[in-house]
């Protein structure tokens, strides 16, 4: 199939990285974001990869251009917001126009395509998305799921909690038919809004529940939930896991250092401590420093957090720094 990832989003919420790197680009352990959301696609099917920008769109040709892959990638960009039905009829033209693939780009999935893939062609429709359940599910969009016919009944995108029709959200990969393009309008619009729910009412909708794990990388507590499950499947192609930690090659620990991602070259001082935290390459932290919930970007030392937070020790909660 062609595949393509929205990754059109400015990563406002995992600045000050963003300001600088992609957010596809930042790395989770010793890979890139898309690198791990395209790994649930297995390389035998995928034909093309297609990447709907809207930023960084030369550091992104940049780093594709570096990688050794079995299939054609095509990064198209997004000059204006176009939401996700728009971003998605703005590849249409690299489609081979064949059943397709369409996953959000910061999502660390355990989703198996490929078992999707069967459950749409037996299923029949235009759309299957994948389905999760939630504890809240009013920030998504949320599913009335038949589960005898395997089809969505009705389909509400970010109701009030009180409204929802169920806990099962859209989780964010849809293999859809080219017949969907007759379905959408013109110009910037929302495939959930748009399609979507007038597509539910018609049974051309399926849903496909998943269990395993789900996560949405876009904030600085997701990115860490993001880094930690990656850690647990071994998600990594250098470095070690210790425990329930990741340490890329050529870091050292003489503190201690709980459920966190430690990127090459990190020195952690005496009685440090670093817990749920994310820190990039080259960065020091010294004696004593107690880290926990953070984002640390590359080569940043504890003077540069001494200035930021104006105090002795550090215990910061998700935060992100540069």
């Amino acid at each position: 199939m062609d595949v393509i990832v929205l990754a059109g989003g400015f990563g406002s919420r995992l600045r000050p990285w963003t300001d600088e790197i992609p957010k596809p680009l930042l790395p989770i352990l010793d890979k890139t974001m898309i690198e791990h959301v395209v790994e649930i696609l297995p390389k035998h099917m995928i034909k093309k990869l297609i990447v709907a920008a809207g930023y960084g769109i030369d550091k992104m040709r940049s780093h594709f251009s570096t990688m050794d892959l079995p299939y054609e990638v095509v990064i198209v960009e997004e000059v204006e917001p176009l939401g996700t039905g728009g971003a998605i009829a703005n590849c249409k033209e690299y489609l081979s126009g064949e059943t397709f693939c369409v996953i959000n780009g910061d999502l660390i999935t355990s989703l198996k395509l490929e078992n999707m893939l069967d459950f749409h062609n037996i299923n029949g429709g235009i759309a299957t998305i994948s389905l999760w359940e939630v504890e809240d599910p009013s920030r998504f969009g949320v599913a009335d799921y038949n589960p005898d016919s395997g089809k969505i009944l009705r389909f509400q995108e970010k109701p009030p909690i009180e409204e929802a029709f169920s806990n099962l959200i859209n989780a964010g990969t849809y293999i859809l038919e080219p017949e969907i393009f007759k379905l959408m309008p013109d110009g910037a619009h929302s495939i959930e809004r748009d399609v979507y729910e007038p597509l539910a009412s018609t049974r051309g909708l399926n849903g496909f529940p998943f269990s395993g794990w789900f996560v949405d990388a876009g904030t600085p507590a997701s990115f860490i939930e993001a880094n930690q499950v990656c850690i647990s499947n071994e998600a990594f192609s250098s470095g070690s896991k210790k425990k329930d930690s990741w340490f890329g090659e050529d870091s050292n620990c003489e503190g201690k250092v709980v459920s966190s991602s430690i990127g090459r070259g990190v020195q952690i001082g005496n009685k440090a401590s670093v817990k749920n935290s994310v820190i990039l390459e080259d960065v020091i932290i010294e004696d004593g420093c107690q880290i926990d919930g953070c984002l640390i970007g590359k080569r940043l030392s504890k003077k540069v957090l001494y200035d930021l937070m104006e105090i002795p020790v550090i215990v910061i909660e998700y935060c992100c720094f540069g």
